[in-house]
């Protein structure tokens, strides 16, 4: 479903991906790990057409992504929920989830993925008419993933869905991801808690400084003595 070949970007003079390639198939959950500065941030803003690469391309579904307009990249079904939440705070949780849809012209079915997100979200059924300013931490996370939703993905990009939240958030997101896997939503995932993002990934990609150092199936990451070392604390 998406590939990237030899991508390179940069910021300013900041060389931030140095020929990075990883592949997606399509109802797979793919994990990319890294620390801060590694490039994870920036390979997803890629993909979704933020940022342009000097270099290399991006393929999804057999259509070359590289010069696209983020909104084009969108209607293909490709949708990023970025780190920080960036809920629109200023709308309603009900507002805020309907922008979400803004692209599609199906009501009902549109109405049918509202029933479906506040069945994955009970709190935000609650919160349907509160600003988005006015939720914890964890409700905005679960909204920017529930508006995220209701753009029908065909690609999810998951950009730190757990930063910063209580354990027991963390619990109810990576629930949550895992049922939207079992549904057969194809995930990309970038994930500070490493030791989480293993257990529920098919693959891993591991970058550093810009490269992809290490990949294969997330099993064998999480017996990798590198990954138990640098990752998991091992």
């Amino acid at each position: 479903m998406l590939k990237l070949e030899d991508v390179q970007v940069y910021w300013g003079e900041v060389h931030a991906l140095k020929g990075v390639s990883l592949e997606i198939e399509q109802g797979e959950l793919v994990s990319l790990l890294g620390s801060n500065g590694a490039g994870k941030s920036t390979t997803l803003m890629t993909i979704s057409g933020i940022v342009k690469p000097r270099a290399g391309r991006v393929i999804f579904d057999g259509q070359d992504l590289t010069q696209r307009s983020a909104f084009d990249i969108v209607n293909l079904g490709v949708i990023h929920c970025p780190e920080g939440r960036r809920i629109f705070s200023g709308l309603t949780v009900y507002e805020n989830l309907l922008m979400g849809a803004v692209r599609r012209t199906d009501r009902r079915q549109v109405a049918r993925d509202l029933e479906r997100v506040i069945a994955l979200f009970p709190i935000l059924g609650e919160r349907l008419r509160q600003n988005g300013a006015t939720l914890s931490g964890g409700e905005q996370q679960m909204l920017a993933i529930a508006r995220a939703l209701m753009a029908d993905p065909r690609l999810l990009m998951l950009d730190e869905p757990s930063l910063g939240l209580a354990p027991v958030i963390v619990e109810v997101i990576f629930e949550v991801i895992q049922q939207l896997h079992r549904e057969g939503v194809t995930i990309l995932l970038v994930e500070q808690n490493a030791r989480q993002a293993l257990q529920i990934a098919d693959r891993c990609y591991v970058l550093e400084t810009g490269r992809v150092v290490m990949s294969g199936p997330a099993e064998e990451l999480r017996a990798n003595p590198e990954v138990q070392r640098f990752y998991l604390g091992g």
